[in-house]
Order: structure tokens, then C-alpha cells, then sequence
């Protein structure tokens, strides 16, 4: 039986941690985690930034996230607490379920995402 992308989210959303953006805002004020933007770079451009946020866009987040690969980005430590975010949580749910099945245990993502973070007044960069 054919699944939908609502539905493929909602069943990721079941098997990973979903933070709020005020849990988010409190990982990172106390240096706890990175942040990964996995928006498009377009979308950066047109809405902004959370500040310290790490790109990496959904299309490329497997290979930024392996370490045998020439991509491989730094910030993707298995060792340490990562929290992604989309710009409203489908995208980063996914993205989540795809890191754990890559061997990253300490992964989150922010519920709501960017528009989340943005509707409880956190700050932005343009």
C-alpha cells in the first residue's frame, strides 16, 4: 500500500524526539547542540536564518553526514547532540529518521520548524 508524504512524516514523526522551540532555544543557549538548517539555500535567502544554524539542504544531508565522503561537514559528530530543522518539521522529521538510521543516537529535530521558531519570537538573521 502506497504511503503519502503525510504519512511517511507522521510515522517518523513516532520514532524520533520532537523538541519545541523553546526546548531548542535551550539546547543551544546552553551550547548543548548544533543546529542544522536542511532548508534550501533559497529559502534562506527569502526568510532568514536562526543564528549558528548549519546548512546543510535536505538533498544533501546523507553525504554531509558521512564521514568517508569528500562532502562530509564537521558539524555532523556522532559524538555530539544534533538538532535539525525545516521550515515547518516534515522535512527535519525525515531527515531525523535518516540520521539514526546512519548511526547518529543523539538526533532531534524542532517541530514546527523555522515558522515555529519565528511565531515564538526567537530571533533571526535576514
Amino acid at each position: 500500500m502506497a504511503k503519502s508524504a503525510t504519512d511517511l512524516v507522521k510515522e517518523a514523526k513516532q520514532n524520533i524526539e520532537n523538541l519545541t522551540p523553546e526546548q531548542v532555544h535551550e539546547e543551544l543557549k546552553n551550547g548543548n547542540a548544533t543546529l542544522i538548517d536542511i532548508r534550501e539555500s533559497e529559502e534562506l535567502s527569502q526568510n532568514g536564518k536562526i543564528a549558528g544554524s548549519t546548512h546543510s539542504p535536505r538533498g544533501m544531508i546523507e553525504f554531509h553526514a558521512d564521514e568517508s565522503l569528500p562532502y562530509h561537514k564537521p558539524e555532523f559528530d556522532k559524538n555530539k547532540r544534533l538538532i535539525l530543522h525545516c521550515a515547518g518539521g516534515g522535512r527535519s522529521a525525515l531527515a531525523t529518521v535518516t540520521l539514526k538510521q546512519m548511526g547518529y543516537n543523539n538526533v532531534a529535530h524542532m517541530d514546527g520548524g523555522y515558522n515555529a521558531w519565528k511565531e515564538a519570537g526567537y530571533p533571526v538573521t535576514e
